[in-house]
């Protein structure tokens, strides 16, 4: 049971108000590809960004159910929210877990006013959803550390602020679980000497990708994010939270709503029956979203659920998108469906993979020990 279903309700219709008088236009996944630091800096100016943490730090003090309806309905309209998603979504709550007084000092109140832009400097060419061959790597020198290697398909580093970068200080074993000793956790500013972002251009000419390349950059000890060697079992709890959010089956909430909307203009039974079927899907990822949401107030970190959460949720994103099509051809589509149809189609091929390919989630989903 959920407390407070009045107050959740209400700020619900807060969220859709303040969302109309924005006079967005709805576009599938918005949090990867629609940046906007106005509007970030005006949902910061509400107390929707950084809702659950102290106030101390500038945060809201709030539960994280009540976060997931702000984000939920940011993602139902396709808001413009990629400027401060990272950062709040994972940054950090990794940075009151396990940054020094400092840290969260100087980051948590800034990320809450919608000011500052993460990176995510996880993904290597020859690493991809296995973090654990991770090659970057950062020596230790007087004062700090110089991190040489290169990350791929960084979102938003092009316009970020700072970059969250994981990087290897010690020499693994080269079996068995000690492939995840010996890796760190950095937040690094992104105009330091030595940094180069390369943009990749997607197939459709959107730019929200790019290659990092560090190049003897400089960090000091004290941009350490937790226990230097910790970075493993960090960045598994930091993934919980990269994984359960709603914008893992809402991000082409906008071209479901589509399909609802044509289905509605020239029924059909074999549309009725499909649309249905997402509609139920939906609901129970719905469920699973405030579970997730649940478990974190309740101090757990969710992995597995997570990756269940995640794993569901793509699948259904994509069967969104073949769902369009054959609703759009059997009742018919006009200009702005055909847009979010070729945004869904453009989204899609990715979302088994970033985040964890699908492969990894079945693993981790798998390991999960059986109450007895």
């Amino acid at each position: 049971m959920i407390a407070d279903a009045d107050g959740l309700d209400t700020l619900r219709r807060e969220v859709r108000e303040f969302a109309v008088a924005a006079g967005l236009t709805a576009r599938c996944d918005s949090w990867m590809r629609g940046y906007d630091p106005k509007f970030s800096r005006q949902l910061g100016e509400r107390g929707w960004i950084g809702m659950t943490w102290p106030r101390e730090y500038g945060g809201g003090a709030r539960s994280n159910v009540e976060r997931f309806v702000v984000t939920e309905e940011l993602l139902r309209v396709g808001a413009p929210v990629m400027g401060h998603w990272t950062a709040d979504r994972q940054i950090g709550p990794s940075i009151l877990r396990h940054g020094t007084e400092e840290l969260r000092a100087e980051f948590l109140p800034a990320i809450c006013r919608g000011e500052l832009v993460f990176g995510l400097g996880l993904s290597e060419t020859e690493a991809g959803s296995d973090l654990a061959a991770v090659r970057t790597r950062a020596v230790q020198v007087d004062g700090g550390w110089l991190i040489t290697g290169t990350k791929i398909w960084t979102t938003s580093a092009h316009v970020a602020t700072h970059l969250y970068v994981l990087a290897r200080t010690g020499e693994p074993a080269s079996t068995g679980a000690a492939r995840h000793a010996g890796l760190t956790e950095f937040l690094v500013d992104s105009d330091t000497p030595g940094i180069t972002v390369r943009p990749i251009v997607d197939l459709v000419g959107e730019h929200h990708f790019n290659e990092v390349v560090f190049d003897a950059v400089f960090v000091p000890d004290g941009r350490v994010l937790g226990a230097v060697g910790a970075g493993w079992k960090q960045v598994t709890e930091q993934l919980a939270f990269e994984r359960g959010g709603a914008e893992r089956f809402l991000s082409t909430y906008p071209l479901f709503a589509a399909v609802v909307r044509a289905a509605r203009r020239a029924p059909d039974r074999g549309v009725t029956e499909r649309v249905g079927a997402l509609a139920a899907r939906l609901a129970g990822l719905r469920e699973l979203g405030v579970q997730l949401a649940v478990a974190i107030d309740a101090g757990e970190v969710p992995v597995s659920l997570a990756a269940e959460s995640k794993l569901l949720g793509t699948a259904f994103e994509k069967a969104v998108v073949e769902t369009a099509r054959y609703v759009f051809d059997v009742c018919g589509a006009d200009a702005d469906d055909r847009r979010l149809l070729a945004e869904g189609l453009a989204a899609v091929p990715g979302t088994t993979i970033r985040g964890g390919s699908s492969e990894v989630l079945q693993t981790i989903i798998s390991r999960e020990e059986v109450p007895k």
